[in-house]
């Protein structure tokens, strides 16, 4: 059983994650929280809880973990320097402490046209954050897959996406579940390996969609 450390692990999209690998038989959860108070949400679901703050220290944060789901965020609303402390800091201390420890995968959840900050001004310095992090797990040597969602919304996840590597060269809206599911099964291998793709809700199943991407690859 791999052993996963979640980061963001508190938000709505990370419990979300979570839940799913706390399910499974092939991975063991490990929730990284900033707050001594944050423990015991965890402690009740009998997933194992690890202090490390993304405007902090992360660096011992990665005894024992086999791979990495990156779902924190400081969310579109927030300064520009909160933004680029968690967004992006945050996300290199998190890669490069990845990196020291030899963990073996490192899936990012980042934002549909992080690649075109410039287009959307009122997200404008979220998704230069979000590009930052982005460039730097592409360049950091570790195996990776970076998950770019539409639109989120809190409805029932249907399992039912629409995918592209690099662009899907459309706007669009994705349920919070079934961006967890898409976080979750990128960290098998070698399906998305080192790959960057968009997604929104669609018609093809979840698992048939990142097979498709893997194999057109």
């Amino acid at each position: 059983m791999e052993n996963i450390l979640i980061a963001g692990a508190t938000g709505a999209t990370g419990k979300r994650v979570i839940e799913i690998l706390n399910n499974s038989e092939s991975f063991n959860p490990l929730a990284l929280i900033r707050k001594e108070e944050q423990r015991q949400q965890f402690e009740d679901m009998d997933v194992e809880a690890v202090m490390g703050d993304l405007e902090g220290d992360v660096s011992h944060t990665m005894k024992g973990i086999d791979k990495v789901i990156f779902a924190a965020g400081s969310g579109g609303g927030t300064s520009e320097e909160k933004t680029i402390a968690v967004d992006q800091e945050g996300a290199k201390k998190l890669i490069d402490a990845a990196k020291n420890s030899n963990v073996q995968k490192f899936v990012m959840l980042s934002a549909m046209a992080a690649d075109e900050p410039s287009k959307n001004e009122d997200l404008k310095h979220y998704l230069e954050a979000k590009k930052e992090a982005d460039d730097y797990l592409r360049a950091s040597g570790l195996n990776y897959t970076i998950v770019r969602p539409g639109a989120l919304t809190d409805d029932l996840g249907l399992a039912k996406v629409e995918v592209a590597e690099g662009s899907l060269g459309k706007r669009g809206e994705i349920s919070r579940d079934d961006v967890a599911f898409l976080l979750v099964m990128s960290l098998a291998d070698p399906l998305v390996k080192n790959m960057t793709f968009e997604a929104i809700e669609g018609q093809q199943s979840i698992k048939e969609a990142l097979l498709d991407l893997t194999t057109k690859a």
